[in-house]
């Protein structure tokens, strides 16, 4: 019985620990920064007609239960590959790793990638890419899935805060070629966080 109250303490602590770091300012500068990135003619992936009328993102609630920390197991071996996206363009990728957490009880996992030419950006040269889609993807979110960018960590800890995950600009502009989510990163769960469709 001490041993069970003991292992239930510890989980409570460590979930403790990865709430604890959850930064609301972050989450909540993150969906400003879109919002304006969006309402600006100069850097706006909107059409036109879509443009003239925008006044918000529609997003999720900001839950902190969306906020985890994951532990990243390094790739060896991997070849660089050609990632689909929605038009006949293939950008050069390579799986960087794997990234392993739990949400609501649910022990998950996906991929993590880099983009080959973007890399090479000063930038973007800590870049990691990851493309995710779940239970909301065509019906609450964008049928496409979502994206979340992430910065290679100094340790094989790496935190992944849902609530800023994002759409691809093809769900807004069917000019744009946007990378299609690899069928390995499908969660089997509503991961109701981050930005939502923007049209019904």
């Amino acid at each position: 019985m001490k041993i069970r109250f003991l292992l239930i303490f510890l989980i409570l602590m460590q979930f403790s620990v990865a709430q604890s770091k959850f930064n609301l300012a972050a989450t909540q500068k993150f969906q400003t920064k879109l919002n304006a990135e969006f309402a600006n003619a100069k850097t706006s992936p909107l059409l036109p007609e879509d443009l003239k009328n925008f006044k918000t993102l529609d997003f999720f609630p900001i839950q902190a239960a969306y906020f985890v920390t994951a532990k990243l197991v390094k790739s060896t071996g991997e070849k660089p590959f050609e990632m689909k996206t929605s038009t006949a363009r293939k950008p050069k990728y390579v799986k960087y790793g794997t990234v392993y957490f739990s949400i609501k009880g649910k022990k998950m996992q996906l991929n993590v990638y880099r983009n080959l030419e973007l890399v090479q950006k000063k930038e973007y040269k800590n870049h990691l890419f990851l493309p995710f889609s779940d239970l909301t993807s065509g019906k609450e979110s964008y049928i496409g899935g979502r994206y979340i960018d992430l910065e290679i960590p100094k340790n094989n800890q790496i935190t992944i805060d849902f609530n800023q995950a994002y759409n691809p600009y093809c769900a807004y502009n069917p000019n744009f070629s946007c990378p299609i989510v690899p069928l390995e990163n499908d969660l089997n769960i509503a991961i109701e966080a981050g930005v939502k469709k923007f049209h019904d």
